[in-house]
Parts: C-alpha cells; sequence; structure tokens
C-alpha cells in the first residue's frame, strides 16, 4: 500500500515538474520570438526607407519600399502592443486578440494611443503625442502604407478580374502627394521643368517623407525606455535604440541605401588622387580650387564629411574632392573624366542641394 502511495505521489511530482517545465518553455520560446519580431521590423523599415531612397528616373518600383515599410509598421506597433498588454496584465495578449487588429496600421496607432502609450509627464513625450494625433502630413503617409498593406499591394490583380471596388492604386496616389509637396514649396517654381534641378526637388520630397516616417518610428521607439511600457520593453529597447537616440537635427540625414543590396551592387568607386593631382592642382592655371569647412558656411551644409575641396577645370567642369578622392560635382565632369557623381556614391545627405558649390565652383573661373 505504501509503495502505491509513493509511486502516485511520484508521478504526481514528475507531472507538476513537466507542466512548470513547460511553461519555462513557453516564456522562453516568447522572449526569443518578441526578440526577433522586433529586430525584424526594425530591419525592415530601415530597408524600406532605403529603396525608398534608392528611387529614381530609372527606378521607380516603389512596390518594394512600400512593401518594407508597411510590413516593418505593423510589426513595431504590434510589438509595442504586446509589450503593453504584458505590462499591465501579466502576459502576452491571445492570438485572436491579435489578429483582430488586422494590418490596418490606422487601427493598430490608435490602438497604442488609446491603451498602451504614456506621456509620463515629460514634454518630449508630450510633443511626440502632439505630432502623432495632429500632423496630417503623416496621417496621409500612414493611411497610404495602411492602405497598401490592407488591399492596394493587389490593386493591378484587382483591376484585371474585374472587380467591383477596386483597391487604391497606391503608387500613383503616393506621387500626387510628392507632387502636392513640391508645389508648396514656392522656391521650386523656378526649379521645375529644368533638368538640372529633377534630382534636387525630388530627393528633397523624399527627404521629407522620410523624416515623417523617422519622427513616427522614435515616438514608438521612445516608449521603450521613457513611456510606461514594462521592464520588458526597457530590456529589449537596445534593439530601437537608433530611433531613440535620433535627435531632430539628424532626421532626414541618414543615407538607409547603404544597407540595400541595389546600392552594394551599383557603388561606383571614385577616383584615388595622386601626387600628380596634387600638382597639377597646385600649378595648372586653367585648375582653380577652394577648400570649405564645413564650420565656415554659411548655408545647410549638404555633405556627410566636414571639410570638402571643389575645383573647376577649363571653365567647365567641376569635381570635389572628400577625403583625397575626387568626385564629379556637375554632370559635364562625370562625363568627361568618367567619375561617379558625388551624390550618387553617399557623400551628399539626400535631399540637400549641392547647387551653392556647382556655382561656388563655376565662380572659380571667373
Amino acid at each position: 500500500m505504501k509503495r502505491v502511495i509513493l509511486t502516485v505521489t511520484f508521478i504526481s511530482s514528475l507531472t507538476n515538474v513537466n507542466k512548470n517545465h513547460n511553461k519555462m518553455t513557453v516564456k522562453l520560446q516568447q522572449k526569443i520570438a518578441i526578440i526577433q519580431e522586433l529586430e525584424t521590423s526594425i530591419k525592415l523599415i530601415e530597408l524600406g526607407l532605403g529603396e525608398y531612397q534608392n528611387l529614381n528616373k530609372s527606378n521607380n518600383f516603389y512596390y518594394l519600399p512600400f512593401q518594407l515599410i508597411s510590413s516593418g509598421l505593423e510589426r513595431l506597433m504590434k510589438c509595442h502592443i504586446c509589450l503593453g498588454y504584458l505590462e499591465k496584465n501579466g502576459k502576452y495578449p491571445d492570438f485572436h486578440y491579435i489578429k483582430n487588429l488586422g494590418h490596418d496600421l490606422n487601427k493598430l496607432k490608435n490602438h497604442i494611443l488609446g491603451n498602451f502609450y504614456s506621456t509620463e509627464s515629460r514634454p518630449i513625450l508630450n510633443e511626440d503625442l502632439k505630432y502623432i494625433d495632429n500632423n496630417n502630413d503623416l496621417k496621409k503617409i500612414i493611411h497610404l502604407l495602411s492602405e497598401f498593406g490592407k488591399f492596394a499591394r493587389y490593386h493591378n490583380l484587382d483591376i484585371i478580374t474585374e472587380k467591383s471596388s477596386p483597391s487604391l492604386d497606391i503608387k500613383s496616389e503616393w506621387q500626387d502627394f510628392e507632387t502636392e509637396i513640391v508645389l508648396r514649396d514656392k522656391e521650386n517654381e523656378h526649379k521645375l521643368g529644368k533638368m538640372e534641378f529633377e534630382v534636387e526637388i525630388y530627393d528633397s520630397v523624399r527627404r521629407y517623407l522620410i523624416i515623417h516616417i523617422e519622427k513616427f518610428t522614435r515616438a514608438i521607439a521612445r516608449q521603450f525606455t521613457l513611456g510606461n511600457l514594462g521592464k520588458e520593453a526597457l530590456k529589449l529597447s537596445s534593439i530601437v535604440m537608433d530611433f531613440i537616440h535620433l535627435d531632430d537635427t539628424n532626421l532626414g540625414n541618414k543615407d538607409y541605401r547603404k544597407k540595400t543590396t541595389q546600392f552594394q551592387n551599383n557603388k561606383k568607386n571614385p577616383h584615388k588622387r595622386t601626387k600628380k593631382d596634387d600638382l597639377e592642382r597646385k600649378n595648372n592655371p586653367n585648375y582653380q580650387s577652394k577648400s570649405i569647412n564645413k564650420n565656415d558656411y554659411i548655408g545647410d551644409w549638404p555633405f556627410y564629411h566636414e571639410e570638402v575641396i571643389i575645383e573647376c577645370r577649363e571653365k567647365h567642369w567641376c569635381i570635389i574632392t572628400i577625403q583625397d578622392e575626387d568626385y564629379a560635382l556637375n554632370g559635364s565632369a562625370k562625363g568627361k573624366y568618367n567619375l561617379p557623381s558625388v551624390q550618387e556614391t553617399g557623400m551628399v545627405i539626400i535631399g540637400k542641394s549641392i547647387g551653392d558649390f556647382i556655382s561656388m565652383a563655376l565662380n572659380l573661373s571667373k
């Protein structure tokens, strides 16, 4: 009889051990999963911004940045919601809770603001909340990306299959939005229709829209450290730290293209200067040059490096030297010397104008 009782007790204790083990296994799996999902969200957003920066006259494949950014923002906000729910309820939400939120970025944003967003009486978080709630351009961006994520990625199939209510053509809607932003700036009036300003204008628009996406991502990320999202969120904050540390002066300045395969494959090498180059710059009367430092320049400095040398050759061909490497400053120099453009190699902050430096270079010969 004693042996039977002992056996039952032993089996019962083993069952409890297995239950505890299973609970620990589930919690460990959840920790790993939230880390992976959060990492994925940030990588998708950054790659999406890079692919958006890659767009140009010969590459108008908007589908890729739309897909990456919308998916990244959705995943980031769902991670935020999961962590907020964990802090409030001591456990993660179940499958149906998240499924019912769907893919609507606006719905996810509003769910966060209504349930898992805290200002903690911090001015910086109050500013974030005011921005998220009131900025019309951000609302437009979220709306278009949300429509793309929900339905519009299948717009062409809707047309092919004669769907009674086809989804929005988000590419056209987005391009109309870009044009609207261009036309807001009266300084663009004299640039429109001129080829030499085409890249500058649309790079500046993309930079403007990227700033809004960065600010929104930063506002979500700040909740991990400054809000009331909980200890688990604080532990994971290093994953979103690049956006947390993004201050206003650096918004729109990051070249996300460097993380994209397209940029890496198409990267062109500049000309490494030699002693002969330096002697010719010094002694050739048809070569005029000038060193310019960021601290001495009055205006919006467009380069990542703080010192450049501009040079005009034969009153026509303009090059720029950055860290002893030559790049084409204007289009004619690019063809003449087979040099990569200073813009396409990632030396210029995308969306910032180098027109003043071209003018200064040309004026050196006058």
